[in-house]
């Protein structure tokens, strides 16, 4: 099983997801919850659609990294 980067970004009223590694895989939801759960499924359909259409599968490259800003 691989573990793909998501990036979730608050969107206002609710959150935004994407994963870098799959252009095109996005989500939301109106809670980290929900959107890591809708995440979840989108990236699985996903790959299931690259599969289907024959296309490679990007392995996961990108990485996350938390940086504190003070100096």
């Amino acid at each position: 099983m691989s573990k793909y980067a998501v990036v979730i970004d608050s969107a206002g009223p609710n959150y935004c997801a994407y994963v870098p590694d799959l252009p095109g895989c996005v989500s939301a939801g109106y809670t980290l919850e929900e959107v890591t759960a809708n995440i979840q499924e989108a990236i699985a359909i996903h790959i299931e659609s690259l599969i289907e259409h024959g296309e490679d599968v990007p392995q996961p490259s990108s990485q996350v990294l938390l940086v504190d800003a003070d100096s």
